[in-house]
């Protein structure tokens, strides 16, 4: 599918949507698009960078400091 194809496809869905919420959502995603291409956040990590990111997680762990997903749930309703 062509990039034309998929904008046209894009905007049928995008007229559909009856959330004000999911719009302003979409909005502020246009808006912050620059923020987003030059952030490094979305740079892939080196090998390293992973692995340690492993091992902090599985201390993280070790040592308590995690929640359960029914924490999370409750956190965020």
């Amino acid at each position: 599918m062509d990039l034309q194809t998929r904008k046209i496809e894009f905007v049928q869905e995008f007229l559909k949507i009856q959330s004000e919420e999911l719009i302003s959502q979409l909005e502020n995603l246009l808006k912050n698009k620059d923020i987003v291409d030059d952030n490094d956040f979305f740079k892939p990590m080196s090998i390293e960078e992973f692995n340690n990111r492993i091992d902090q997680s599985e201390s993280d762990f070790k040592n308590g400091r995690s929640k359960t997903t029914s924490q999370l749930l409750e956190k965020y309703k």
